[in-house]
């Protein structure tokens, strides 16, 4: 890859590229889970310069808890959901200041935007997010998006900002993603613990072995880990969007991984799909799944190989509980999440159905709905591999 290049599909005409810098607790922090103001001001300078070579960048942040523990006097981060949400409601603030202070310099104005899975969940409010960041971009503004923990449970939180960041990817038609990381990429074993573990420069497809190798969470200071980093590569691969996984705190790290150098993980997306419109993309990233499909051989090789919907009778297993119209998992019988839709009946319905031909279906008068119609639809599925 030549310098300069990002390997993602030419802008729109009349609109510079977009670029998603998602930053980290552990990366904006020092040891001592405080802000780490010298290296917000580094970051800053690097957008300023990115800036300058046409990109129109967004920051998805973190550490509005950190911010608000360190201005309280809290020097141990509680455990409970209202201090949590009471320190985020004091951090946000500071945060926000923070960002502005260092970026004031370069004549960066900056704004706050903050979303939880409520806001994303609801399409009519997703495509309003969107067309907010897409003006504050038109007006030269940097975003700083973050999720708003001072109102977020675990049932509407995305648990991490690297979803949150694919999303806001997502929501932009994003030219390229960096996530700014305390580590320098994805190894083939955990570099913490195996001396020999090699760092994987290029990703081009994300398979059981990219899964297996992407181990669990992360930092204390943090919630996220380099699977909730593999997870959000995957819907942006299928996006046509590129990521980059690098060690933030590396000299030139965003302005590098911009022009296309050798940093870090780079994920490779494929050419955009004609068929992975923005509800898909809303489908994969825009609420949690309630439950699962496992499904069988056949109906796997047909959801990948011909673009089929998924029937009833394809379906092997059913995990957890749905009801009609909400996100589910898709996956094989190892247990391999492939694909992500709407599904269009209760997860009590599809158990009854589970192991019935389509001809046993047809003879059941309370199934008979299911023999012929698309559990999942292929117009609200979207495919990972």
């Amino acid at each position: 890859m030549t310098k300069g290049s990002v390997g993602a599909a030419r802008p729109e005409e009349g609109r510079g590229r977009r670029l998603v810098i998602k930053i980290g607790s552990s990366t904006l922090t020092t040891s001592e889970s405080k802000v780490d103001y010298d290296y917000l001001r580094q970051v800053a300078e690097q957008v300023a310069r990115v800036r300058e070579a046409g990109w129109q960048p967004v920051i998805v942040t973190s550490a509005a808890i950190a911010c608000g523990l360190e201005a309280l006097g809290i020097d141990k981060r509680p455990h409970d959901m209202p201090s949590l949400q009471a320190a985020a409601s004091v951090g946000e603030g500071v945060l926000s200041t923070a960002y502005a202070e260092a970026f004031a310099p370069h004549g960066i104005v900056t704004s706050v935007v903050l979303l939880t899975r409520r806001d994303t969940a609801d399409r009519r409010a997703y495509l309003h997010a969107r067309d907010t960041l897409t003006r504050l971009l038109e007006l030269g503004v940097v975003p700083v998006v973050n999720e708003n923990d001072t109102v977020s449970v675990e049932q509407i939180r995305f648990g991490d900002n690297d979803t949150l960041a694919a999303l806001v990817a997502c929501l932009i038609e994003a030219d390229l993603m960096v996530i700014l990381s305390d580590i320098e990429g994805l190894y083939d074993a955990n570099p913490h613990f195996n001396p020999d573990a090699k760092l994987i420069r290029r990703v081009e497809a994300i398979g059981p072995d990219i899964m297996a190798v992407a181990g669990g969470a992360g930092t204390t200071v943090g919630s996220g880990g380099m699977i909730t980093k593999i997870k959000a590569a995957r819907v942006l691969m299928v996006a046509g969007i590129p990521m980059v996984i690098c060690a933030g705190r590396r000299a030139d790290a965003i302005v590098d991984a911009a022009a296309g150098e050798d940093v870090g993980t780079r994920f490779v997306a494929a050419r955009k799909p004609h068929e992975i419109t923005p509800k898909k993309l809303w489908i994969a990233l825009g609420d949690a799944a309630k439950g699962a499909l496992v499904v069988d051989a056949g109906a796997k090789a047909a959801l990948i190989g011909k673009g089929s919907s998924l029937l009833s009778v394809g379906v092997a297993r059913v995990e957890g509980r749905f009801d009609e119209g909400d996100v589910v998992d898709i996956k094989d019988d190892a247990g391999h999440l492939f694909a992500r839709g709407l599904v269009a009946a209760a997860s009590d319905e599809v158990e009854l159905a589970v192991g019935h031909s389509r001809e046993a279906l047809r003879a059941n008068r309370l199934l008979a709905g299911l023999a012929d119609r698309a559990l999942v639809h292929r117009d609200e599925l979207i495919v990972f591999e």
